[in-house]
């Protein structure tokens, strides 16, 4: 296992050094793009530093690649994307997207009954649209309580208080597009004519 990943770390450098003069950016811009300094940058370009994932996570955001991308991970033949669920407390996210920065999509599974407990509101940068797929989704939205149902969307800028949960005593799912900075997602409402 040790021997993949020093494998793998190998072609980091150059890759981080090809990925930053495709871009036409200088390591002091890098450095202030990503907040780590210009010998720490130096050093991994050359390789004579081994990148840790603090440092890979930005650095794959400032180029806009994924960190497979970044690490040049060996292709397994198979065409899937093999994402990981991630679990918070009731809340199953599943990423459909692997693109750094941009839109992200997720399918979100909510246990039942978790939209039974007091709602606690959050905030954060960005703009969200749901869409109901299964179940029935308790949305708090500022000083709105809804219940969206199988085939109802919704669209938020997240600044604003929200909070989700199931309506009831069965699972709810939902997909979910994210942009960070706040972009909006864009769809057609009807067929052109002609």
């Amino acid at each position: 296992m040790n021997d993949d990943l020093d494998r793998a770390l190998e072609g980091v450098g150059p890759r981080l050094r090809e990925l930053r003069r495709q871009r036409e950016t200088t390591l002091a811009e890098l450095s202030a793009e990503t907040g780590i300094s210009v010998s720490t940058l130096s050093r991994l370009e050359s390789g004579a530093r081994r990148p840790t994932l603090e440092q890979l996570l930005p650095l794959a955001r400032a180029h806009n690649v994924t960190l497979d991308e970044l690490v040049d991970a060996p292709p397994t033949g198979d065409p899937r994307v093999h994402m990981r669920p991630i679990n918070r407390g009731g809340m199953q996210m599943l990423p459909l997207t692997r693109r750094v920065g941009g839109i992200q999509a997720f399918k979100i599974i909510l246990g039942p009954n978790s939209g039974r407990r007091e709602p606690t509101p959050q905030t954060h940068e960005g703009y969200e649209w749901l869409y109901v797929l299964n179940g029935r989704l308790r949305f708090v939205l500022g000083a709105h309580d809804l219940v969206l149902q199988p085939g109802e969307a919704a669209e938020f800028d997240t600044r604003e208080p929200h909070w989700f949960g199931a309506a009831d005593d069965e699972p709810v799912e939902f997909l979910s597009l994210f942009g960070k900075q706040g972009e909006r997602a864009h769809f057609r409402a009807r067929p052109r004519n002609g």
